[in-house]
């Protein structure tokens, strides 16, 4: 099995910035995309980003485009979600999502527990 830990949410004023961690660990072999996604209440869990193994290549929802930015350290199996000009429309939990595969072989799609990001006007 693999585990994902989510850190650094918290509360914000509009405008404000957070940095978001999410370590894997576990039986991992190796790790393929990851990526974060965030539920409002009420609301469908969507993707916000995502990046591919080597970290080249990422894809931002447009509501996040030019504010937010994803990294990964594959050394220490941790993406990063760094949120600039916070808006309270970003409001909601935000998980991690690995694309893994472990060292018995199996391949599977992971999940965090959730931190929540909640953004004042």
């Amino acid at each position: 099995q693999v585990q994902l830990v989510e850190s650094g949410g918290g509360l914000v004023q509009a405008g404000g910035s957070l940095r978001l961690s999410c370590a894997a660990s576990g039986s991992i072999f190796s790790i393929n995309a990851m990526g974060w996604y965030r539920q409002a209440p009420g609301k469908q869990r969507e993707l916000v980003a995502d990046i591919t193994s080597g970290g080249i290549i990422t894809n931002y929802a447009d509501s996040v485009k030019g504010r937010f930015t994803i990294s990964r350290d594959n050394a220490k199996n941790t993406v990063y979600l760094q949120m600039n000009s916070l808006k309270p429309e970003d409001t909601a939990v935000y998980y991690c999502n690995a694309d893994a595969r472990t060292r018995f072989g199996h391949r599977g799609d992971y999940w965090g527990q959730g931190t929540q990001v909640t953004v004042s006007s």
